[in-house]
């Protein structure tokens, strides 16, 4: 059943920039759809790099967007992200909803307006991730990011302050939401389009791993277990490994920096199981892998403990080691006749897009009678 969203007068979409289609994207995609007469605001904008449906709406650049090289080097424009973003004149929207990855959140909202977060993750460069930023970063970075990030960390918490609601987009980020910013937030999983995708009566032998090949996402872990085990794989991806990956693999393991769709699809329906190495925010290939009726062999930690179920839908292994990995592949091939494919097709459902429109709505609704407004 479609689930109509609360009808706002005028509605502001921020998202942190739009140079690329990833998860973020996919969710801002799905925010139109309920919101379709939305005006989009962002920081960078490259319309050739995002989707129709994105193109097609009203985007609007901060100041960001007209720096130097801001189209690939917007990262580097960091410090200036929340003036750009308070710059911002909003005083006519009586709906925003900022999607926080990067900086989104810190807008000046009209006083009467609801602000409603839905946080992929609050900024890994100024938390989490910050002293492997600092120690990859040239001696005048490293020299410069204790005063700055202790700036943006300071504002990053303010801002905070100014939303009336958060969503966490996993149970990961909403405990990192708390430790960060102090906040409460309820989980809305983003959504995934499985129906695109379908199991195969034609199984393979070999194991899949699909993701961009940059250093956190860990594919050294996964070409070293597959080459220790001598286990046929394909792993898919392009990024800065990509050439130690293929110049590593062994006669056992096909390195490929694309597959088309349609490709991408009969990978993981025939594959013998997913490898997911990283630890993500939320991840959505292992969804999309249940989604073709195949099991996830995945590093039990972050987003993917709330999309796998340990021991009906995949595997989890709990140490970020080849040996670790090479174990749960074992232990993977003696467990593999308990593995139910309609059991994990049932379990992809629960992310759905229709399953995120509800959470949206839900949330909506939720905030406008907290300030007495009638739903």
């Amino acid at each position: 059943m479609t689930r109509v969203a609360p009808h706002f007068r005028r509605v502001a979409l921020v998202h942190y920039w739009l140079v690329s289609m990833r998860g973020g994207e996919r969710v801002l995609e799905r925010l139109l759809d309920l919101f379709p007469h939305a005006d989009i605001f962002t920081h960078v904008y490259v319309p050739e790099r995002v989707s129709q449906k994105i193109r097609s709406a009203n985007v609007r650049q901060t100041f960001i967007g007209t720096l130097p090289g801001a189209r690939k080097h917007y990262q580097k424009y960091l410090p200036f992200m929340p003036m750009a973003l308070e710059e911002l004149d909003l005083r006519d929207y009586d709906l925003i909803i900022s999607s926080e990855s990067g900086p989104a959140k810190g807008v000046i909202a009209n006083p009467d307006a609801l602000h409603l977060c839905y946080c992929h993750s609050p900024m890994r460069y100024l938390w989490d991730h910050y002293h492997d930023y600092k120690s990859s970063a040239g001696n005048l970075g490293r020299l410069m990011m204790p005063s700055l990030f202790h700036r943006l960390r300071q504002w990053d918490v303010n801002s905070a302050r100014r939303i009336d609601g958060i969503l966490a987009n996993s149970s990961f980020v909403q405990r990192r939401i708390r430790k960060t910013w102090g906040r409460d937030a309820a989980v809305v999983h983003p959504p995934v389009a499985v129906d695109s995708f379908r199991p195969s009566s034609q199984l393979s032998d070999r194991y899949l791993w699909v993701s961009q090949m940059t250093p956190y996402k860990r594919a050294d872990i996964a070409l070293e277990a597959f080459n220790r085990l001598g286990v046929p794989a394909l792993m898919v991806g392009d990024g800065e490994m990509y050439k130690t990956i293929a110049a590593g693999a062994g006669r056992n393991v096909e390195v490929r920096k694309h597959l088309s769709f349609d490709e991408l699809k009969q990978a993981y329906a025939t594959a013998k199981a997913l490898v997911f190495t990283p630890e993500e925010d939320f991840g959505i290939v292992p969804v999309e892998a249940n989604a073709s009726g195949r099991p996830v062999i995945a590093f039990g930690r972050g987003g993917v403990t709330d999309s796998i179920v340990d021991g009906q839908t995949g595997l989890f292994y709990r140490d970020q080691t080849v040996e670790a990995l090479c174990d749960a592949i074992r232990r993977f091939e003696g467990w593999l006749p308990c593995f139910q494919p309609e059991v994990a097709t049932a379990n992809a459902r629960r992310f759905a897009p229709e399953v995120f429109d509800s959470g949206i709505i839900d949330a909506l609704k939720g905030l406008r009678a907290s300030i007495g407004r009638v739903a």
